[in-house]
């Protein structure tokens, strides 16, 4: 379950230049539309909106455009529909690519997303091809105290967490993709607020490469992350110390 904590790490590092272009602002606008849309615009009891919101809150996004980001979502502001798609595809070395996205314009994602795969000697997949080495799960994290570790791992167990990993403070909380909901519902009621609560793609089986060749694959998979249309990017790569150092360089 590691290799889906370290792209969170390249993720949280990549935060702070994502809002300077705006790119922030976008993706959790559009997460806020679709979690009001599904789930109603009271945050109070829809706890995907609020999440959603204090992701909008940790990065000052402006109110103007939270209130626009609801009303979108619940129909009270005219917009063109957001739609989820999944795209598959393959990056240098046949390294296999999720690609999730929220777009209102499918025919720009599929081009700007195949230009971005063929630049590095990728492709895009048909609907199956990629998607089999993958096992849809929940993903939770939010943060703990070490002195709190074993309680937290109790407590998330009771609620039927499958696996807890700490790390710098943050708890990781991974569960069925059917116990999702229920599991994250139950910690919530314990008071516990989360940093992350959504349902991430983890490699059934991860692929090696040397670290050359993984940094070749990272980078294509910043390009895909910079889309607009983009939401998150899961690949099956297993990410190396030495990759990610290389990455830092």
């Amino acid at each position: 379950m590691s290799g889906h904590s370290k792209w969170s790490t390249i993720k949280h590092k990549k935060a702070a230049t994502d809002a300077k272009r705006g790119k922030l602002f976008t993706r959790v606008a559009k997460e806020i539309t679709i979690a009001a849309r599904d789930g109603g615009g009271d945050p109070e009891f829809n706890p995907t909106l609020r999440l959603a919101l204090n992701k909008a809150k940790e990065s000052n996004m402006p109110k103007d455009n939270i209130e626009r980001a609801i009303k979108r979502g619940t129909g009270e502001l005219a917009g063109g529909e957001l739609v989820e798609v999944l795209y598959e595809g393959y990056g240098p070395h046949g390294a296999g690519i999720l690609i999730e996205c929220v777009t209102d314009n499918k025919n720009r994602a599929v081009s700007e997303i195949r230009h971005t795969l063929s630049k590095s000697g990728g492709n895009m997949a048909t609907s199956g091809a990629v998607s089999w080495q993958f096992t849809q799960k929940g993903y939770m994290t939010t943060k703990v105290a070490d002195s709190k570790h074993d309680d937290f791992f109790l407590l998330a167990a009771e609620a039927g967490a499958d696996d807890v990993q700490f790390s710098d403070g943050l708890a990781e909380i991974y569960v069925e993709k059917d116990s999702f909901a229920a599991v994250r519902d139950a910690l919530n009621a314990e008071a516990i607020e989360f940093d992350e609560a959504n349902l991430i793609y983890e490699p059934n089986t991860p692929l090696d490469l040397d670290t050359s060749q993984a940094v070749q694959v990272m980078k294509v998979i910043e390009a895909l992350e910079d889309l607009d249309d983009v939401q998150n990017v899961y690949s099956v790569l297993n990410l190396t110390d030495e990759a990610m150092a290389e990455m830092d360089t």
